[in-house]
């Protein structure tokens, strides 16, 4: 595996990440998950390489953390080092110090490698964390007393907006979604991590999991040193000097074995002379390559992180808008097509919805849901 510096701590992690979204339900429409199953999943990555661990509450019908904390004493018998991620996105501080607590728990850890003020949204969400009482406060205060090493956070804002809260230097790593098809909206602020020595993780690398579903139509973001798209999604990530870790979300073994075996082939190419500058040029020139083939659209699809949840309609946000990304890439009825095929449920569900705005508030990428709902049930024959 290939082992990258995390900004300025001086903790080596691997490039390739395990990310604790995606662990496979035993029956997808129960919340139920086995736990060894799980677990076994985390070892594997372990053994291929992985040092970097990154879970939250609520991930997985919260249960991410607990299946990371079932696996806790197994991976800590390796003997490597073992950074945890974990995020809590409460504003008060005293609600953040009982999340840690519980989040240190169910970990079975005595602390937090790398701990997110999660989920900054824009820059008022940002100050929000910040007043006395507020979020970061009682993160720097765990941190003195032990139970967190490094103060992070998570965002999903404009690259500017990235940038600003950057520069004032109140912390020492990012995680921000950033990859081959949305790179254009992000570069601002990624240069701006790089600049000020931060470490930087890029979650949604494979575009939460459009880029390997939708692979035939994005065949052209390959080159011919690429197998798959796949392939050509996390070299593109893993090429940049800045990014200290690309998080895919990883669910089963073949996806671990896939994702770390590039991982350790841009490692071995590292280790040439010049691999830096070799790198820089590849990622430069994927850019210039792929500025006039991905559209702006591309920036707005759905990648399936379920923050919209819960809906007073029971209406399953999530995957309406998984569907609707089939039209962005082609027809309105690809968009039923898959509703119907793929998930089995009726598009003239989207009309029930009431337009109460709640999962726009919480949508990471500012999504016009709403709108989307609408135009799905009007293809359906609802309005």
């Amino acid at each position: 595996m290939w082992y990258k510096p995390y900004g300025s701590t001086g903790k080596q992690v691997s490039a390739i990440g395990f990310g604790g979204m995606r662990f496979q339900k035993i029956d997808e429409s129960k919340p139920e998950y086995d736990y060894d199953a799980c677990a076994a999943l985390l070892l594997e990555a372990q053994a291929q390489g992985v040092n970097y661990f990154d879970t939250a509450p609520f991930y997985c019908d919260d249960q991410s953390e607990a299946i990371f904390g079932h696996a806790m004493k197994d991976l800590q018998k390796a003997g490597t080092p073992l950074y945890v991620s974990t995020k809590s996105s409460e504003k008060e501080g005293p609600k953040l110090r009982a999340q840690l607590e519980k989040s240190l728990k169910r970990l079975n850890l005595q602390k937090i490698t790398f701990f997110h003020i999660w989920c900054v949204l824009d820059m008022a969400d940002y100050r929000s964390r910040l007043g006395p009482n507020g979020a970061y406060e009682a993160a720097k205060k765990a941190q003195a007393e032990g139970l967190i090493d490094h103060v992070v956070f998570s965002t999903h804002c404009n690259g500017a907006e990235i940038e600003t809260i950057v520069n004032e230097g109140l912390f020492e790593g990012i995680t921000l979604g950033y990859n081959i098809l949305n790179f254009r909206f992000r570069q601002q602020g990624l240069a701006a991590a790089a600049k000020k020595g931060l470490g930087v993780v890029t979650m949604n690398p494979l575009g939460g999991g459009v880029i390997p579903q939708r692979g035939e139509k994005l065949a052209f973001l390959k080159t011919p040193e690429d197998a798959t798209v796949v392939d050509a999604a996390l070299r593109f990530n893993l090429a940049h000097e800045a990014i200290s870790v690309v998080l895919p979300g990883l669910g089963t073994l073949d996806e671990v074995s896939q994702d770390c075996a590039v991982g350790n082939r841009m490692g071995v190419q590292a280790k040439a002379p010049g691999s830096p500058a070799v790198f820089s040029a590849f990622v430069e020139s994927r850019k210039n390559a792929l500025e006039h083939r991905t559209a702006a659209a591309l920036d707005t699809l759905c990648t399936g992180c379920q923050y919209c949840l819960p809906c007073p309609q029971d209406i399953a946000i999530p995957k309406f808008m998984l569907s609707y990304n089939e039209k962005i890439f082609g027809e309105s009825k690809d968009t039923l097509g898959m509703l119907k095929g793929h998930w089995g449920i009726k598009a003239d569900l989207a009309a029930t919805c009431i337009e109460c705005g709640e999962c726009e508030e919480r949508c990471t990428q500012h999504l016009p849901i709403i709108r989307r709902l609408d135009e799905i049930s009007h293809w359906a024959g609802a309005k």
